[in-house]
């Protein structure tokens, strides 16, 4: 993680913007990210970040997500990136379990779009199918 991404997190934290929880756990969520190989930085997980932290406060907040009508679209740009939409089904599976609350269908489709542009724009990481065993 890059100092510029690690200044929104404090932002995010300082200014009391969402529940302390939350920052917690998308900083291990990003962390795990790059451990895997991913170029976790401001310019390629700013959005993804501050996206992903204002969701999750909004639920925990109890506000209501609305479904978009993009939906039938995300899903279909998603099918070309299987492990995205794998791997944002899994940050809901973990929020769910540390927070109380899973990612509706709708954010977890616009999580697969964030993550799908971070493998993209993550050149050194072998996808797990070409990784030797």
């Amino acid at each position: 993680m890059d100092d510029r991404l690690a200044l929104r997190i404090r932002l995010f934290r300082e200014g009391g913007q969402v529940r302390p929880e939350v920052v917690t756990f998308v900083t291990n969520e990003l962390d795990a990210l790059a451990a895997e190989g991913r170029t976790v930085t401001e310019e390629t997980a700013g959005t993804l970040t501050s996206h992903l932290m204002m969701a999750l406060t909004r639920l925990l907040d109890g506000e209501p997500i609305t479904e978009f009508t993009t939906d039938a679209e995300i899903a279909a740009e998603l099918a070309g990136h299987p492990e995205a939409v794998t791997r944002a089904s899994a940050v809901s599976r973990r929020a769910a379990s540390e927070l109380g609350t899973p990612l509706p269908d709708s954010e977890i489709n616009f999580l697969g779009l964030h993550l799908a542009l971070l493998d993209r724009n993550s050149p050194s990481r072998t996808p797990p199918s070409r990784r030797a065993t």
